[in-house]
Formats: C-alpha cells, sequence, structure tokens
C-alpha cells in the first residue's frame, strides 16, 4: 500500500499564494503518477493537476491553468502543487492521489488540506 499524507493548507486572501506537499511512504513503487483533485462543499470532486513520473507530463484543470504548478522531488517522495494568484472559488479541500498501474486507477489518496481562500 501507498500512504498519502497532504500539507500546507490554509487561509489565504485572494491574489495570494500557497504551496501544498504530498508526501508518499510505504510501497510507493506501485504508483507512477500523482494528481491533485479538490471538493467544494456541494460540489463534485474536480481534477486540478497531473504529474506522469516517466515522461515527466504534466496536466492541469481548465480553472487553474497558468496559476498552479504540479511539480515532484523524487528523494523526498513528496508531490507539490504550488497554488498562485488564488481566487475565492479555489476554496476546496485538496487531496493528492497515486495511480495503481495495476488499476490505471487513482486508488491511493491522503486525507486532505483544507484550502480557503478569502476575498
Amino acid at each position: 500500500q501507498v500512504q498519502l499524507v497532504e500539507s500546507g493548507g490554509g487561509l489565504v486572501q485572494a491574489g495570494g499564494s500557497l504551496r501544498l506537499s504530498c508526501a508518499a511512504s510505504g510501497r510507493t513503487f506501485n504508483t507512477y503518477a500523482m494528481a491533485w483533485f479538490r471538493q467544494a462543499p456541494g460540489k463534485e470532486r474536480e481534477f486540478v493537476a497531473g504529474f506522469i513520473y516517466s515522461s515527466g507530463t504534466t496536466t492541469y484543470g481548465d480553472s487553474v491553468k497558468g496559476r498552479f504548478t504540479i511539480s515532484r522531488d523524487a528523494a523526498k517522495k513528496t508531490v507539490y502543487l504550488q497554488m498562485n494568484s488564488l481566487k475565492p472559488e479555489d476554496t476546496a479541500t485538496y487531496y493528492c492521489a497515486g495511480r495503481n498501474p495495476r488499476t490505471a486507477q487513482y486508488d491511493y489518496w491522503g486525507q486532505g488540506t483544507q484550502v480557503t481562500v478569502s476575498s
């Protein structure tokens, strides 16, 4: 199993920045891609950003393109989400997820970290 722990959430004013971290432990070789999702109250979970280790390919949801950046520190087994120019609509619980190569699904999830952007 892969364990994921997010950190770095908090309260920030609109226009500000935050950096989220996702530390992986356990059988980390069991995942080959990581992603960030978010979910606001009353809304469906939304894909934010993804990173494929082998190719270094990154993808972003339309609502965060140009503002958020996903990156990875392989030595620290940590994935980051740099969030700039934050907007109130970015307020949500942010989750990191690891993709299981056997299922090609995001089977590994962290507990989430809250991001609140005030206007």
